[in-house]
């Protein structure tokens, strides 16, 4: 392993179903990572295909939208150009897979042209959108192991854990969140539409909405103990601007494995940022020291149903009130 690795993750406002823009956007954000000689590069959840406006869309509609992994037009130029500039380049769209089922996929496509891909373990986008059911970590040129998490996935400790014991270094996080209308009491909530239309005239506002509760604040309560308590790095990407009537809020970010940000956009326009990871961090990192702790044979309780599961849609948009064994 090498002692440092330079990456980036991106924010970008996509345009529904518009994959020729959004893969214009993609294209111009990894020849501005290859100055900077990036070899990780991370973009949003579904960026290609776009992402809110799926649950309006007919099943027909989906079909449509989604490519196969295998031949898909829209990742041909990336993995083009993951192989003329020797980087890995994660980006989202609407898988057609090869059993006939629709996925949330997120395909790294690596610098000797394999493709490494991610069905989102908690898809709750469109019925017709099926669950992943395999973790995904995988070895790099660089001498350091990669896993993925797509947006939700990330929310259940279980998900990070595993991939963390699955040899991660580095956790991909491609999300299209903050800003959403959650059903907790305190969490996220709606940024007001009238601040992103209002951004020229007051970029204050906006920024700081942003960067409150309902977008870099919510991140702030969770996503650092990912990274902290299973000793990995975390590249966070995520949507930023209006879509489907609600503002994303950006707020992509580079977080070490103690927890800690080390670059962060604080924008709401399309942005890059790099970090050099130390790499030295991770061997003596506190997660992965106190991993070393961990009592298997107690946590029997962790893979056996309870009796109050619910799928991805229903736990995602449920009014009823959660309940638990006693």
């Amino acid at each position: 392993m090498k002692s440092a690795l330079k990456v980036a993750t991106i924010q970008f406002q996509h345009r529904a179903n518009d994959k020729q823009y959004n893969l214009s956007i993609i294209k111009d954000f990894i020849h501005q990572a290859a100055r900077e000689e990036t070899k990780i590069v991370v973009f949003p959840e579904m960026c290609i295909t776009g992402y809110w406006h799926v649950p309006t869309l007919t099943a027909s509609q989906v079909a449509a939208l989604a490519e196969p992994i295998k031949n898909s037009p829209s990742l041909v130029p990336i993995i083009k150009l993951a192989s003329h500039y020797k980087m890995a380049i994660g980006v989202g769209l609407i898988e057609a897979g090869e059993d006939g089922r629709f996925y949330n996929s997120y395909a790294v496509c690596m610098p000797d042209g394999n493709i490494h891909v991610h069905r989102k373990l908690h898809a709750f986008e469109h019925p017709v959108i099926s669950r992943g059911d395999q973790f995904t970590v995988f070895d790099t040129p660089w001498g350091v192991r990669i896993g993925i998490l797509i947006c939700w996935d990330n929310n259940l400790t279980e998900n990070a854990r595993i991939t963390a014991l699955a040899g991660a270094d580095i956790l991909l996080a491609p999300h299209q969140t903050g800003g959403t209308n959650s059903r907790s009491p305190h969490g996220m909530k709606p940024i007001p539409v009238s601040l992103w239309e209002n951004r020229v005239q007051n970029p204050a506002a906006l920024i700081s909405a942003l960067q409150g509760d309902s977008g870099r604040g919510w991140l702030m309560r969770w996503l650092p103990s990912r990274a902290h308590d299973n000793g990995m790095f975390i590249l966070f990407s995520n949507g930023v601007g209006l879509d489907s009537g609600e503002v994303r809020t950006g707020n992509a970010m580079i977080l070490d494995p103690y927890g800690r940000v080390v670059e962060e956009t604080a924008s709401f326009e399309n942005q890059i940022v790099f970090a050099e990871l130390d790499l030295t961090l991770l061997p003596m990192s506190t997660g992965r020291r106190w991993i070393h702790g961990r009592r298997p044979e107690l946590y029997g309780v962790l893979s056996e149903a309870q009796g109050y599961e619910r799928d991805a849609i229903r736990a995602r948009f449920s009014t009823e009130i959660p309940t638990f064994k006693k």
